[in-house]
């Protein structure tokens, strides 16, 4: 089949890359000119893994291409994805500006019959703003289908390949046939393909994320409650886990969730409700709470240093906003870097990913290591903000070398607890009990 992917993002690259891997000529469009000619050389623009092998594969065989062209895209294209960018905006709705401004532009330009599929992640009612924008010029028969990505940064290559289900959000018998046509080779091994209402299929994806997003801010609470009372969060999560109505997933707790899709979502799900005069109490609590979660190991550094972090070298691993990825936005390292920041400590970073996006923003802020090990030389304290595997399994004889102090403040829990304390750690982690202090 002849696919046109319009934006080239996470969910819009790894989209067209695995769509060409079974066999479609895909053509993806963006923009951006840089990105497009870095594409077409065979530099892949983000980091997710798998992603370059699939990619340099089907570039050399000509099925996945890179244009700037709008035309040329849907020229090419029967199925036309839309995987544009639905920031937040300034009263947490989605921006369906991108979306929409390139509808209208699709509405103008299509002479014969299209598909144009929703991928990003859009509020309910959207597929109905798109489908009048574009018929406002359209001379021919189109239909537009929700059909939201449920992708998690660094396994979205696998989540694509292998879905556990495919949501088709769709009204039209000939759009559903040459979806379930398109997604066939992905579902072999009898996962679903769900059929349902384009209204449904939007909220599924808002719904699906506000709920993990409630489930990781739930056990951050139960965590912080831990540390009240005495109790060890993590017996009280295998404990819950084991459970099969809750399941093992999404119950480890930390220093809050980030990334570009809970956060938006779990907003653009809440203002959403208030449009319509639905308050949705649990998701007020969640934002709350996960803001605060983000910091949440702020105070503890502060009354170990005895309220005097002026001058002090403190190490942190970990930048991105979850492992296996290069991603910061909403990243919790950065809510905890600008604290300290403000409180006059001198910080060294080390991400395996992330550190070039972090340097964007942050500048000459931070000092930059090149190693993990690097960053503790001469650090006061270590950090860890992002559980990357890297960081699981360290030379503790070597981390209490390099710190002035072995002082570790864990934001992922990385470490048990009866270790740090044969190790001769100062080992503060969240919801358990305080080691060497």
């Amino acid at each position: 089949m002849k696919i046109a992917v319009i934006g080239t993002g996470y969910v819009g690259l790894v989209t067209g890359t695995c769509l060409a891997e079974t066999g479609n000529e895909v053509i993806c469009v963006d923009i951006d000119e840089a990105k497009v000619a870095k594409m077409q050389q065979g530099e892949v623009p983000i980091y997710e893994p798998h992603l370059d092998v699939l990619f340099e594969r089907n570039i050399k065989a000509n099925r996945l291409q890179f244009t700037t062209s709008l035309d040329e895209g849907l020229a090419h294209g029967n199925i036309i994805f839309l995987a544009l960018p639905t920031p937040e905006d300034e009263d947490g709705s989605a921006d369906l500006s991108y979306v929409l401004n390139v509808s209208q532009e699709i509405g103008k330009k299509i002479g014969s019959y299209k598909v144009i599929v929703d991928k990003s992640t859009v509020p309910v009612g959207t597929a109905e703003k798109v489908t009048a924008v574009i018929k406002e010029n359209a001379k021919c028969d189109f239909d537009v289908v929700s059909n939201p990505e449920f992708l998690r940064e660094g396994f979205a290559v696998d989540d694509f390949l292998k879905p556990e289900r495919i949501i088709i959000g769709s009204s039209s018998d000939r759009a559903t046939a040459l979806m379930q046509k398109l997604y066939a080779p992905f579902v072999r091994s009898g996962n679903p393909v769900i059929v349902m209402d384009e209204k449904s299929a939007e909220l599924t994806k808002y719904a699906a994320n506000s709920f993990l997003a409630t489930k990781i801010t739930f056990m951050n609470e139960i965590a912080n409650y831990c540390e009240k009372v005495g109790a060890d969060v993590d017996k009280v999560r295998v404990g819950m886990g084991t459970d099969s109505r809750i399941g093992k997933r999404f119950l480890f707790p930390g220093i809050g969730y980030g990334g570009s899709c809970f956060p938006k979502d779990v907003k653009a799900l809440q203002k959403a409700g208030k449009d319509q005069g639905y308050d949705f109490k649990i998701l007020d609590s969640v934002i709350t709470v996960n803001k605060k979660q983000k910091t949440i190991q702020i105070p503890k550094i502060v009354s170990h240093f005895n309220n005097n972090l002026i001058g002090k070298k403190i190490a942190i691993w970990g930048l991105a906003f979850k492992p296996e990825t290069d991603d910061i936005r909403e990243a919790p390292s950065i809510d905890v870097m600008n604290a300290l920041l403000d409180k006059g400590v001198s910080l060294t970073v080390f991400d395996p990913e992330a550190m070039p996006n972090i340097e964007k923003q942050f500048g000459s802020k931070l000092t930059y290591a090149t190693s993990m090990y690097h960053a503790l030389e001469g650090a006061d304290a270590l950090i860890i903000c992002t559980e990357w595997s890297i960081f699981r399994s360290p030379s503790f004889i070597k981390v209490k070398e390099l710190l002035k102090e072995p002082v570790i403040f864990d934001g992922r829990n990385l470490y048990q607890l009866e270790e740090m304390e044969t190790e001769g750690f100062t080992y503060i982690s969240i919801g358990r009990k305080e080691i060497g202090q």
